[in-house]
C-alpha cells in the first residue's frame, strides 16, 4: 500500500483528506515534522508528501527514496525546491484555483475599508467619538485609479469586481500580454508608472526571488501621498519596515495587509497600533467552501500521481519527460 505523510498542519480536522485517501486505498499518516531531520526520520518510506508550511529541500528528498509526489496546501510553492524535485523525478502539485473569489473579495474589502476609513471610524465610535470629520479627507472612489501588480486569476477577478465602482484600472505583469488586460478593460502600465499614477495599489504577484521586497523604499517613494497599498498575495513581496516608514513619514496614506513577512505578527511590529493600517491574519483564502475544496484537491493531486496519472495541477511540468504517467 502506498504511504502518504502529512509533514505539518494547523487544521483542526483532517476528515476530508482522510476520506479521500481511504477511498483511494492509500495510507495517510499525519505528523508534525518541522525540521529536515524530523521529516527524514518520520517520513522515510513516503510515496507522497502533503505539506502546509514545511520547507522541502533536496536534502529531504534524498532522504525519502520512494518519494514520487509533493502536494502543497495552497497556491505558492516557494517552500519546495522545484529544480531538485524535477531532477529526482518528483511531481510537485499545488491548488491554484480554490480561493479566487475569497481572495479577490478580501482585497476589495481591505480597499474599501482603507479608502472609507471604516475600521478607524468604528474604533473611534466605540471610544465615544461621534465625529466624521476625524476621517477627513475622504475622496470619492469613482474615478480613482486602481493599480494591480500581477494579473493572474485573482487580480482579474479584482478588476471585474472593481469595474462597477467606476475605478480606472491598470495592471503590471511582465508575463501577461497587454491584450489580455485590455480585453477586461484594464490598461497595461510599466511598474514605475503604475506606482506613480495609482491611488490604490493592490499586490497580486507570486513570491519569487525576483518579487522579494518588490514593494520597498524606492517603490513607496514613487507612490502618491494619498495612495493606499493592499497586499493579499505573499508577505515577503512587501518590505513591511519600508511600509511603516512610508506611513510614518506620510509618503502614503494607508495600507491593508492580510499577509506579512513573519506570521504571526511580531509583538513589536511597528505596523501594530497604526490607525491607518488594517491588518488581518492571513484569512483571505478562507471560506468553508474554499477550505473543503483545498483539502480535496491537495489529496487528489497525490492520488493522481500514485495512480499513474498526470496530475491536474502539476507545477514542474518538465518532470514528465522522465516519467511514464498517462
Amino acid at each position: 500500500m502506498n504511504k502518504v505523510y502529512l509533514t505539518d498542519y494547523d487544521y483542526p480536522s483532517l476528515a476530508v483528506e482522510i476520506k479521500e485517501f481511504q477511498r483511494a486505498g492509500i495510507s495517510f499518516i499525519p505528523t508534525q515534522s518541522h525540521s529536515a531531520q524530523e521529516m527524514i526520520d518520520t517520513c522515510r518510506d513516503a510515496d507522497g508528501l502533503v505539506v502546509q508550511y514545511a520547507e522541502i529541500s533536496a536534502e529531504i528528498m534524498d532522504g525519502l527514496p520512494r518519494l514520487k509526489v509533493i502536494s502543497r496546501y495552497g497556491v505558492g510553492v516557494d517552500t519546495i525546491d522545484l529544480e531538485a524535485a524535477t531532477q529526482r523525478g518528483i511531481c510537485v502539485v499545488n491548488v491554484p484555483d480554490y480561493c479566487i473569489d475569497e481572495v479577490s473579495n478580501q482585497a476589495f474589502a481591505l480597499l474599501l475599508d482603507c479608502w472609507r476609513r471604516v475600521t478607524f471610524l468604528n474604533s473611534a465610535v466605540h471610544r465615544g467619538c461621534w465625529n466624521y470629520a476625524i476621517a477627513k479627507p475622504i475622496m470619492r472612489l469613482r474615478g480613482q485609479k486602481l493599480g494591480l501588480i500581477g494579473f493572474g486569476k485573482i487580480a482579474r477577478e479584482v478588476a471585474i469586481k472593481a469595474t462597477p465602482f467606476g475605478l480606472d484600472i491598470a495592471a503590471y505583469d511582465p508575463f501577461i500580454k497587454p491584450e489580455a488586460m485590455t480585453a477586461l478593460g484594464v490598461a497595461y502600465q510599466p511598474l514605475q508608472q503604475l506606482l506613480r499614477e495609482s491611488d490604490i495599489v493592490s499586490v497580486h504577484a507570486p513570491f519569487t526571488k525576483d518579487t522579494y521586497h518588490l514593494i520597498n523604499d524606492d517603490a513607496l517613494q514613487l507612490m502618491k501621498p494619498a495612495a493606499i497599498l493592499i497586499n493579499t498575495s505573499r508577505g515577503p513581496i512587501v518590505d513591511e519596515q519600508a511600509v511603516a516608514r512610508a506611513l510614518h513619514q506620510h509618503k502614503i496614506a494607508g495600507a491593508g495587509l492580510d499577509v506579512l513577512e513573519q506570521e504571526p505578527i511580531r509583538p513589536d511590529d511597528p505596523l501594530l497600533g497604526m490607525e491607518n493600517v488594517i491588518l488581518t491574519p492571513h484569512i483571505s483564502w478562507y471560506s468553508e467552501e474554499s477550505e473543503q475544496e483545498l483539502k480535496t484537491k491537495v489529496a487528489m493531486g497525490v492520488i493522481e500521481v500514485l495512480n499513474g496519472r498526470i496530475p491536474t495541477y502539476l507545477v514542474n511540468k518538465d518532470v514528465l519527460a522522465g516519467l511514464s504517467l498517462r
